[in-house]
């Protein structure tokens, strides 16, 4: 159990500072400066690590595995960042429609879903049935999201600038690797479970 705690904690600190980096480059205007693919490859490539991490580290799957499913839920919460996109847009226009709008709603729904889950289901290893269900929309909602702000900005590099600069700089550098990577353990967890009962 103590071994256990440790790893968990250890895995906490490297999440800390990975988040504290990509503030730091975001503060110091390093991820303004970045042009189309950079974002996108930098996207891709952090998500690719943390699912490499989790499929080549057996205590870190092992500590994703005893972590109450409603922390993994609860990490969606953080979607309810698209009302700051439906705020950038309807205010000066510095995020194009085509994104702001879709994406924004998309991320509430998932993030007002996943708070209803976590309010109303209690425990939630026996309702993976809904915990999949919700999961597969949040995937499908945050592909979507990173397909469309890919595709805006090869064609327009500057209209997604306001991606670049923090608050929203966290997304592509921090939170939407964790948040696709996280969709894979709940659909992992789901499996899991199923097999095992």
């Amino acid at each position: 159990m103590a071994s256990a705690t440790a790893a968990g904690q250890r895995y906490v600190v490297v999440g800390l500072l990975w988040f504290l980096v990509a503030l730091g480059l975001g503060a110091t205007g390093g991820v303004a400066s970045w042009r189309p693919p950079m974002p996108q490859v930098v996207l891709v490539g952090l998500t690719v690590l943390l699912l490499v991490a989790f499929v080549a580290l057996a205590r870190f799957r092992r500590w994703l595995r005893a972590l109450d499913l409603r922390w993994l839920v609860a990490l969606h919460l953080t979607r309810f960042v698209g009302i700051y996109f439906l705020v950038v847009y309807y205010r000066d226009g510095a995020l194009p429609r085509a994104f702001a709008v879709p994406g924004g709603w998309g991320d509430i729904i998932v993030a007002t879903l996943a708070f209803g889950l976590l309010a109303a289901a209690g425990e939630l290893e026996p309702k993976r049935w809904l915990v999949g269900l919700w999961n597969t929309l949040g995937l499908i909602d945050i592909l979507f999201v990173v397909a469309t702000a890919s595709r805006l900005a090869l064609a327009d590099p500057d209209s997604l600038n306001a991606l670049l600069r923090l608050p929203l700089s966290l997304l592509p550098t921090f939170l939407v690797p964790l948040i696709i990577a996280d969709h894979v353990v709940v659909f992992w967890r789901i499996a899991t479970r199923r097999t095992r009962t």
